[in-house]
């Protein structure tokens, strides 16, 4: 049997998979073992897909839902593509039915948004997070399935110029918010 065919594989057995490891607003994050890793898929008492359970889009889904009442009017796809690139700044993404933030951008990322990264060699699909924390220099994000050995928690530089906001990471293709 080949590596690529390993399923539930855990890459960290400090932590079982589907461990809780931390909260946000009393909604947990889970640990996934390893970032391809699929246990089974979560839907709501009445249907909605949140997703494949400790994968990071489950986490954001799941937040949405629980802490906003909120369901996704897309609710499929990879973490990369809940950003879509061919949305102005501050415009509606009607398949989250979020308002869509780029990076950098005129509005200054607030707690409770999805943040989106692009994907990489490593991993294709992308990643999704939420913003837990925001000063003026720094957000935090908390996330699930960040890797094996990656924390629940991790920090980015802020900064403003030219009115603009800008997470520093090359890696952030921006932000989803709720409508107000």
């Amino acid at each position: 049997m080949g590596i690529w065919s390993l399923k539930n594989l855990n890459l960290n057995p400090s932590y079982s998979i589907g461990q809780k490891i931390d909260s946000f607003n009393n909604i947990e994050v889970y640990y996934n073992g390893g970032i391809n890793n699929v246990e089974d898929r979560n839907t709501s008492k009445d249907g909605y897909n949140i997703g494949l359970k400790y994968q990071c889009v489950e986490f954001v889904k799941r937040y949405y839902y629980e802490e906003y009442n909120h369901k996704m009017p897309n609710s499929y796809g990879n973490a990369k593509d809940f950003y879509n690139s061919a949305i102005k700044d501050g415009n509606l993404n009607k398949d989250r039915n979020l308002i869509q933030c780029s990076n950098p951008s005129n509005f200054k990322p607030t707690i409770g948004a999805l943040i989106v990264f692009r994907g990489t060699m490593f991993n294709k699909y992308g990643h999704v997070a939420i913003i837990s924390k925001v000063s003026n220099t720094e957000v935090e994000i908390i996330q699930q399935n960040p890797g094996p050995y990656k924390k629940s928690r991790e920090t980015f530089e802020l900064v403003k110029y030219e009115d603009k906001w800008e997470i520093k990471n090359s890696k952030i293709l921006g932000w989803l918010k709720i409508k107000k």
